[in-house]
């Protein structure tokens, strides 16, 4: 059900057991495997997908040829079965509640005005609640105003809100939609990874379960925006991944058995060509920074990752200097098809505040360059919207590495991976009989929207991320390497900033990989092609246990997600640790 195929590099006339390095002969004691000089290099660089086997069709009395017709079905089938579930789920009453909760009274009005007059704009203290009772019929006011995040985001939130209005709904749609969209992806990119279908639709289902997902995909904040563009990054680059290692493939020559074996000649000189998957990434990679400056991070631990994905697809193809060979052949695209590529995407989202007027009635700080910035030794050089925006940033950066201004609902980073201090967007009272209190509820109901991780599911990713670790590091698994990096990139940085107020619904960014770390344990417990049918009814119930216990403790936690008032001692049932009150 999942497969055991890996970049390590499989050359011939690999030296013997006892004469390979002892690096290698130490680290097998912990599983390394070492190299393998046997097979087709082709299914090493390009692995087939694995498929049921026969017997289980003919067990369920399928024949042949409907099982055929199931499994090419199954690739799209299989995943969008998973998205239409999170669909329904997390469109199902999505302008409940219907307030502005958390940072919607920020993320929602600015988007508002971004998609109307291009740049944020400070409003009324009591603008919240006349959008509610007006049904998002007021003006716009036109005093520019000072934010920190770039536009990306909002914008996305605003284009749902061109659609179906300012309320709740109409500002929650984008969202919602990324967030379905995304567990689309999450299959498709399991699928891919760990060529399983079975795995893919293992990992979506997972992350459409998870109640921090499920909230952010019912919220109109940013960080679910980005985790969906670097979601999408992170597809695009696994996609140019397997498209390079093709051409290489097909590159090679073969033998009089008609397998390909590796040739350093082939593997060092084979120009892989134009990589439009590359450049996808490099857009989605300038619309994630676009949309909160953590993108950054991300983007270079991706852009690292493609360069070491290039270096083992030639290692593997045959090249004695594979790193040679990529610094010649692919770095130089690379470079050029991200970096280049994700800042001119950036700058272009910035469109808007560079277009509006400058005569002090357009953006904030539009007008510096004319004004307090005509002293500039630079002036000459730059053009004003460059100067202007340039201070702005200059001044975004201040604000958010001195951010310390203490907040309820903050956290450290260390207490993420085990949801320690969740967010709580909305709380309310209602008095039996109302607001869908119970009548004979006997005292006040909790209406609540808790930005809490599904329990079980995080838990368990604490160990599917020592798994992943040791399959990477003593297995030599580019698989669970991508996973380390995706959960890395997301989830380091905010180490280096403990004294800074930050939350933990951050994790949102790293919660795919998160998810198919999970997955990848759960493969690993069904069992490798090849185990003993005692061994893999034994994995796959152990399993489906866990999957399943991992789905309950979601539809139990499905109140204090979605705002559902219940009776206080139920409330207080749900609330595990002292730390999620």
């Amino acid at each position: 059900m999942t497969s055991t195929a890996s970049s390590m590099d499989l050359r011939k006339d690999q030296p013997p057991h006892e004469q390979q390095p002892a690096w290698h002969r130490r680290l097998r004691r912990f599983g390394h495997p070492g190299p393998d000089a046997g097979g087709d290099v082709r299914d090493r660089l390009v692995p087939p997908y694995t498929e049921p086997s026969g017997r289980l069709w003919a067990t369920l009395g399928v024949p042949p040829g409907l099982a055929g017709r199931i499994t090419r079905w199954s690739a799209w089938g299989g995943p969008l079965l998973v998205a239409l579930l999170a669909g329904v789920l997390r469109f199902w009453n999505l302008g409940s509640p219907k307030a502005v909760i958390f940072d919607e009274t920020y993320y929602a009005k600015d988007a508002w005005a971004l998609v109307h007059r291009g740049f944020e704009v400070n409003w009324d203290k009591n603008a919240n609640d006349l959008i509610l009772s007006s049904g998002g019929n007021v003006p716009i006011p036109t005093d520019a105003a000072y934010v920190v995040h770039p536009p990306v985001g909002k914008y996305v939130i605003g284009l749902g809100e061109l659609m179906f209005g300012f309320d709740p709904f109409g500002w929650r749609f984008m969202t919602a939609l990324l967030g379905t969209l995304s567990v689309l992806l999450l299959c498709r990119i399991g699928r891919r990874l760990f060529r399983s279908t079975f795995l893919g639709c293992l990992a979506g289902a997972l992350m459409a379960v998870d109640g921090l997902h499920f909230v952010m995909s019912r919220t109109s904040l940013l960080d679910g925006v980005l985790m969906f563009f670097v979601l999408a990054a992170f597809g695009c680059l696994l996609v140019d991944r397997d498209r390079a290692r093709e051409k290489l493939a097909a590159a090679l020559p073969v033998d009089a058995d008609g397998r390909a074996r590796p040739d350093a000649y082939a593997a060092e000189t084979t120009r892989i060509g134009f990589r439009p998957w590359r450049l996808a990434a490099g857009v989605l990679l300038g619309l994630a920074i676009g949309t909160k400056w953590n993108g950054l991070y991300v983007t270079a631990a991706f852009c690292v990752m493609a360069v070491l994905w290039d270096v083992g697809s030639r290692r593997v193809a045959g090249a004695r200097r594979p790193r040679l060979a990529v610094l010649k052949r692919d770095l130089g695209w690379a470079f050029l098809s991200t970096v280049p590529v994700a800042v001119v995407t950036y700058f272009a989202s910035w469109t808007g505040w560079i277009l509006s007027a400058s005569d002090g009635t357009g953006g904030y700080y539009r007008d510096w360059a004319t004004k307090d910035g005509r002293s500039s030794d630079w002036s000459w050089l730059f053009p004003d919207w460059w100067r202007s925006l340039w201070h702005y940033e200059n001044q975004v950066y201040d604000f958010h590495v001195g951010l310390s201004s203490p907040h309820t609902y903050e956290s450290n980073p260390w207490s993420w991976i085990v949801t320690g201090r969740p967010v709580s967007y909305f709380y309310e009272s209602p008095a039996p009989g109302t607001d869908g209190c119970p009548a004979d509820a006997g005292e006040k109901c909790a209406r609540e929207v808790l930005a809490i991780g599904t329990p079980l599911l995080w838990w368990v990713a604490c160990f599917a991320l020592l798994y992943v670790l040791w399959r990477w590091f003593f297995r030599r698994d580019w698989r669970a390497g991508a996973i380390a990096c995706g959960i890395a990139a997301g989830y380091a940085p905010w180490f280096l900033y403990q004294e800074r107020t930050i939350f933990f619904f951050y994790a949102i960014v790293f919660l795919p990989f998160l998810c198919l770390a999970v997955a990848m344990l759960l493969g690993a417990l069904v069992g490798p092609p090849g185990s003993s049918d005692t061994r893999r009814v034994a994995g796959a119930t152990a399993a489906g246990v866990l999957t399943l216990l991992i789905a309950w403790n979601f539809i139990y936690f499905w109140p204090i997600y979605t705002g559902t008032a219940i009776p206080m001692d139920d409330w207080r049932a749900r609330m595990w640790l002292d730390t999620w009150v």
